[in-house]
């Protein structure tokens, strides 16, 4: 049994604002990965199951391992299609916020959003969430914003009911929030999630393939590149560093998720704290940062005051708005000034 989340009073809040609506969208963050994409196309295919009419909404394109997901051809994508999407926010009875924290996280969806009459709905995981809907829960300690919402569902007592495609979605972003439960994973509440998720008919080993074994060659060649090439290493903070400019994408063909988990791999060399990685944005004049480590390292502190950004104790982002060559004298100030948290234990 899982523990209860949510308040009685929350409880009859969250039932009253889904019975009076209708028509509802259900939207996340701008470039949605697996937890984002999971718990988007889970909650449309649940609000269905009552009988409602939900439209996943994204604000621009997601990778192509995730097309795979049950109910993808139903997304609606904000970026490019503006005249036809934002109607459809500005006519919605609600808008359910699945996996950020800020209405800026939304980009260019931010506008209809916050132009919307309809209450809104918040369900994340992240730190620090901004006051922006009239009902809401966020549980940093939660693996994923999947897990956060399977649990709400449980308390509702809908997970008997659960579809295989619900519980298809949910896994997807339980696995991929986790680098397939390979850190924030501890919790025997994960494990007891899993094991409900498989009762519902899902092939996780397929899944695990659908999402990791599903990437084109240019990928691997980039791959390649970026670990024998561009790979640096700093042996002294027990870090690394990887970095990819806009020409160097176009080379290799890039296309968006072909660097997923690359921040992860330096993480396999002996004795690694931190992993870092630094990219051109092919649309924005800024540079993205992924920061990934291992153990009691707080990714989501250096990310706060060096990279503009945030995010979990060993998973974290941000952005910078200079060149590269600037970036990465920030990195570096970054690991000066954390070289005693860096020290191996």
């Amino acid at each position: 049994m899982l523990d209860k989340l949510l308040s009685e009073d929350n409880v009859r809040h969250l039932c009253a604002l889904l019975d009076k609506a209708q028509n509802i969208i259900v939207t996340c963050h701008v470039s949605p990965d697996g937890d984002a994409m999971g718990s988007v196309l889970a909650f449309s295919h649940f609000l269905g199951r009552k009988g409602k009419n939900a439209i996943p909404v994204v604000p621009n394109i997601f990778p192509d391992f995730l097309k795979w997901m049950p109910g993808v051809e139903r997304v609606a994508v904000y970026e490019k299609n503006e005249g036809e999407v934002a109607p459809l926010v500005l006519a919605a009875d609600l808008v359910v916020c699945l996996d950020f924290n800020t209405p800026e996280r939304l980009l260019g969806l931010q506008k209809p959003v916050e132009e919307s009459r309809a209450p809104r709905i918040m369900i994340d995981h992240h730190l620090d969430p901004a006051d922006f809907c009239e009902w809401s829960v966020s549980r940093s300690d939660m693996s994923s914003t999947c897990e956060l919402l399977f649990r709400i569902m449980d308390q509702l007592g809908e997970t008997e009911d659960m579809t295989m495609e619900e519980a298809a979605c949910i896994y997807t972003g339980m696995m991929t929030d986790t680098g397939g439960f390979s850190y924030n994973s501890n919790r025997s509440d994960i494990y007891y999630i899993i094991g409900q998720l498989l009762t519902k008919g899902i092939d996780k080993d397929k899944i695990y393939r659908n999402v990791f074994f599903n990437y084109s060659a240019e990928r691997f060649r980039l791959m390649g590149y970026m670990l024998y090439v561009k790979l640096e290493t700093f042996p002294e903070y027990h870090a690394s560093l990887m970095t990819l400019t806009r020409e160097e994408q176009k080379r290799f063909s890039h296309k968006k998720g072909d660097t997923e988990g690359f921040v992860n791999i330096p993480l396999q060399i002996n004795k690694s704290r931190l992993s870092i990685f630094l990219r051109e944005d092919t649309e924005r004049r800024v540079i993205r940062v992924s920061l990934r480590s291992v153990d009691d390292f707080p990714c989501n502190k250096m990310a706060a005051e060096f990279f503009n950004g945030g995010g979990h104790l060993n998973a974290s982002g941000g952005e910078l708005p200079c060149p590269m060559d600037r970036a990465v004298e920030v990195v570096r100030a970054a690991l000066k000034k954390y070289a005693p948290l860096l020290a191996v234990k």
